[in-house]
C-alpha cells in the first residue's frame, strides 16, 4: 500500500525575531527568514536536507512559520506528499473535504494547495518537483 507522508508542518508566529531565537536555543533548529517578497515567511530546517531540500533522515520533516496577523487561518497544519496534485484533489473531494483554489507553484519545490478536511482542519498537499 503506498502512503503519502507528512513532509511539513506549518505554524503561525507574532514576534519573528522571538519566533526564531526560541526554536534556534530550544531545539537547535536552523531558522531562514525568507523577507518580505515571501510573505515574511520563515523555513525552520529541523533535519538535514540533500541537494534538493529533502530530508535525508526516514520520518523527519522540516516546516515553517507564517505571520499570523496576516493569515487567514491561525492554526498549525501540516502539508502531505501526493505523486499528483490533481488526483489528490479529486480523491479530497470525493471523499467529502474542500480543496481552496487552485494549485500554486512554488519555486524550486513543487505544486501546493491547500484543504479542509471533514472536520475543519486546514491541511495542504503539494507534488513535489519531479513528480
Amino acid at each position: 500500500m503506498k502512503t503519502n507522508p507528512v513532509v511539513h508542518f506549518e505554524m503561525p508566529y507574532e514576534d519573528q525575531e522571538r519566533l526564531s531565537k526560541f526554536y534556534s536555543q530550544a531545539f537547535g533548529w536552523q531558522m531562514q527568514k525568507m523577507g518580505n517578497e515571501m510573505g515574511d515567511y520563515v523555513v525552520a530546517a529541523t533535519a538535514e536536507t540533500d541537494e534538493n531540500r529533502m530530508v535525508k533522515t526516514p520520518g523527519a520533516i522540516n516546516g515553517g512559520f507564517f505571520p499570523k496577523a496576516q493569515a487567514q487561518y491561525a492554526g498549525t497544519s501540516v502539508v502531505i506528499s501526493v505523486d499528483d496534485i490533481k488526483a489528490a484533489m479529486k480523491k479530497i473531494t470525493d471523499a467529502g473535504g474542500k480543496v481552496e483554489g487552485e494549485p500554486m507553484e512554488i519555486p524550486g519545490i513543487g505544486q501546493w494547495v491547500v484543504f479542509t478536511d471533514t472536520e475543519g482542519n486546514r491541511v495542504s498537499i503539494l507534488q513535489p518537483m519531479g513528480m
